[in-house]
């Protein structure tokens, strides 16, 4: 059986992403860079390296930080999958600008999830898991705890499919995604029901 946890294996990052993106609301270093301490710990991620083709065992560790996103353009390590798989997982930085908030996404490639055996696609023109659903919901939640973001959004390369602002503290009612909507009473979680 081939190991969702190999670096190595590069058709483990193919496929695309499962994820939780995160609207930062803010596009100061310091906040994508306590969201992304906060994700990366809640996750229980397994070191945090800079490159794909080599295991974790054969390169130094990198910092995880912003500087280092910059620098090597995702990070990537080890997560243990809600059935108990240990499967390789990244994280990338969408940065703003001036005049928008940044996004920072905690993901796990299609190819490792084939490998762990978690399925993600029952043939609807959408993938959806209500396992890592709920997972990455709980990440998010446990993110937020520690450094409060604008909006998670969970699912199929989701990353900036809404923001914040247009959804303007409301969930949808049809929702082909997951939501982490911040309320006054807390972070609220709308599973994907169409």
């Amino acid at each position: 059986m081939s190991n969702p946890a190999a670096f190595r294996d590069q058709s483990n990052w193919s496929g695309g992403f499962y994820e939780l993106a995160i609207e930062v609301g803010s596009t100061e270093d310091s906040a994508i860079q306590a969201v992304l301490s906060a994700v990366w710990s809640a996750a229980g991620a397994r070191g945090s390296f800079a490159f794909t083709d080599r295991e974790p065992a054969e390169q130094e560790p990198v910092p995880c930080t912003v500087a280092s996103l910059t620098a090597y353009g995702h990070l990537h390590g080890q997560v243990l999958l809600p059935p108990g798989q240990l499967a390789v997982c990244g994280a990338v930085a969408i940065r703003g600008g001036d005049d928008t908030s940044d996004w920072l996404d905690f993901y796990v490639p299609a190819g490792a999830l084939d490998k762990a055996g978690i399925p993600y696609w029952d043939g609807r023109p959408f993938y959806r898991s209500a396992v890592l659903d709920d997972w990455l919901a709980g990440v998010g939640t446990a993110t937020f705890e520690r450094a409060p973001f604008s909006l998670g959004v969970i699912g199929w390369e989701v990353s900036g499919c809404t923001d914040a602002a247009t959804l303007a503290g409301r969930l949808p009612q049809e929702r082909g995604i997951g939501y982490l909507l911040p309320q006054k009473e807390g972070l609220l979680y709308g599973e994907a029901n169409d």
